[in-house]
């Protein structure tokens, strides 16, 4: 006799892997990161680019862990780009709020928190049709450079004692991930509209 897949152990045993661990835990961190900038003087800017980097970190390790290990699972599928919108959106609205991004690059910010809503919106229609858009190599490209971008800005003129040009390289790294944003939130768009497109479709048949 199988057992059911929906069991509490089974259920226990799929939300509780290691990699799904990891990626409660960079959602957990994202409060703490934004505790951290109402922490005065530059003590809170370095502790803000550390946990930064260790939730950054864990974005890399959990998709590795479950791939080596076969660990991969729906709700990893689900929660992994949660989290990682969750933690760049924080990041970019807290460097917005104390005029780290400032000026023009605001537009910047805003292109980067806009495809990640549109394409979040995108992706929930397309779960109701039961049609999933992979990640493309392209869009991993653009999260390493806009995580890089946010770890400068988060250093702050402070970043200055270590990089003298950290703060104009977080800036130029962060319209590069723009671009790219939006290159491959059309490209994303493109690809479900066409599913979108064929629903319309099957309703009017």
């Amino acid at each position: 006799m199988s057992s059911d897949p929906t069991t509490p152990s089974r259920v226990d045993s799929v939300a509780w892997t290691l990699p799904n661990i990891l990626t409660y835990a960079r959602i957990a961190l994202v409060p703490v990161l934004v505790a951290t900038f109402f922490i005065s003087g530059e003590m809170g800017r370095w502790i803000a680019v550390c946990i930064f980097i260790a939730a950054s970190v864990t974005d890399y390790i959990d998709g590795y862990i479950a791939r080596a290990w076969q660990q991969q699972s729906s709700l990893g599928t689900m929660l992994d780009p949660i989290a990682d919108k969750l933690l760049v959106s924080a990041a970019l609205l807290l460097l917005a709020a104390n005029e780290t991004i400032a000026g023009i690059s605001l537009f910047a910010a805003v292109i980067i928190l806009s495809r990640e809503i549109l394409v979040s919106g995108l992706r929930e229609f397309l779960a109701t049709v039961q049609v999933s858009v992979p990640v493309t190599q392209l869009a991993k490209w653009k999260t390493a450079i806009q995580m890089t971008a946010v770890t400068f800005l988060l250093c702050g003129p402070e970043g200055r004692e270590l990089f003298w040009f950290s703060s104009e390289l977080g800036i130029v790294l962060l319209w590069l991930a723009a671009m790219l944003t939006l290159y491959t939130g059309y490209d994303y768009f493109r690809a479900g509209m066409h599913h979108v497109i064929a629903a319309d479709e099957k309703d009017d048949a």
